[in-house]
């Protein structure tokens, strides 16, 4: 039979394909390379790292005094909103169950690798309570909208904002004589730390304005920018860095490194609330001597460690006591208490209360 295969016949104004493009380059005056810019950010877009849950575990602890557990982390809501030059802006709601209290936290991280020049950036991250999360089906994304079918949970927000060092160098590009925060933002220091961030008034407000605000789309991505200058500019403020070398009487703490061993001694006696650890042992661990650690703790924390550990366990005994409703018995127990007695008289003298008077009330 005759062959039904139809062939293409080649129409008189055709063009290779390749000239077409060249000549369209020259038209709109494009150039191949701006024209491949394009093309792989429009099939490639923008991947936003995400925190890592270690990082998010880190700032709930603090802010909880403790670590949580794994069911205490009921995740609602996560979204995440690409600012300017690849900073970005990344929000977690997590159900604040019964007996949790978290206090109001933040902290600026400053991340420095040697090699991987990407991996530079600093990071504000809060933690905030006080807002709640609908259920309600008609409630889309969990914002309450009045209706009779309306369940509000009560939550809490761990915020994370990062800024790569790519947008932060662009803030001191043309400067000669840098200060200390330029030389923060150019990542001329060669060494991570991190840093207490004061929530103050303004903090708060913009916090509170970037988790209720109504814009959507590219009037989203203009507002969240404008937030996170704001945000980096009261984070920088609270380093109050020009200050740090006079406001310390011990001389080793204007190290950057040496306060970090300090600070670190801190956040090991929160994980070891009931695990008692020596003074000694202590300093083996964040890597300076008895001395120092003691001299350092009372300046940056304004008492003893003992006093500190001792303050953080019976706060901890008061809340499993009053809010958990576990016994005296338990409790000494949890805590590291050879026995019931040394326990009654330690909360006694914090409270003034014994823990069966606690019970009572």
């Amino acid at each position: 039979g005759k062959s039904t295969e139809k062939r293409r016949v080649k129409p008189e104004n055709y063009t290779p394909i390749c000239l077409t493009l060249k000549e369209h380059f020259k038209s709109y005056k494009l150039t191949f390379k701006s024209f491949s810019k394009f093309l792989i950010s429009t099939l490639f877009p923008q991947i936003i790292p995400l925190p890592s849950v270690q990082q998010i575990n880190d700032i709930v602890s603090m802010a909880h005094r403790q670590p949580l557990m794994q069911d205490q982390m009921q995740l609602l809501q996560e979204k995440t909103i690409a600012g300017p030059s690849s900073t970005a802006f990344t929000s977690y709601r997590y159900r604040l169950l019964p007996g949790m209290h978290l206090e109001d936290v933040g902290v600026l991280a400053y991340q420095y690798h040697p090699k991987n020049k990407g991996e530079r950036k600093i990071e504000l991250r809060f933690c905030v309570s006080g807002n709640t999360y609908c259920e309600a089906p008609e409630c889309s994304s969990g914002k309450c909208k009045n209706s009779n079918n309306c369940i509000q949970l009560p939550t809490f927000d761990i915020l994370v904002f990062s800024y790569p060092a790519a947008y932060l160098k662009s803030f001191c590009a043309d400067k000669k004589d840098l200060t200390k925060t330029d030389e923060l933002l150019a990542f001329k220091r060669t060494s991570s730390f991190s840093f207490a961030v004061t929530l103050c008034n303004r903090t708060r407000t913009t916090i509170d304005q970037l988790l209720s605000h109504e814009y959507t789309g590219a009037m989203e991505h203009i507002f969240v920018g404008s937030q996170l200058q704001a945000l980096l500019l009261y984070g920088l403020d609270c380093l109050v860095e020009e200050k740090v070398e006079e406001s310390f009487s011990c001389k080793f703490l204007t190290n950057e490194t040496d306060r970090e061993k300090i600070l670190l001694a801190k956040e090991i006696l929160l994980q070891r609330i009931g695990d008692p650890i020596t003074i000694k042992e202590l300093s083996r661990k964040v890597g300076t001597n008895e001395c120092y650690l003691k001299k350092g703790f009372k300046e940056l924390f304004g008492t003893t460690i003992f006093d500190f550990y001792q303050n953080q366990r019976m706060d901890h005994a008061r809340y499993l006591l009053y809010e958990k409703g576990l016994s005296v018995t338990d409790v000494s127990a949890l805590l590291g208490y050879s026995s019931i007695s040394h326990f009654s008289t330690a909360f006694k003298r914090h409270t003034g209360l014994k823990p069966c008077e606690l019970l009572l009330r």
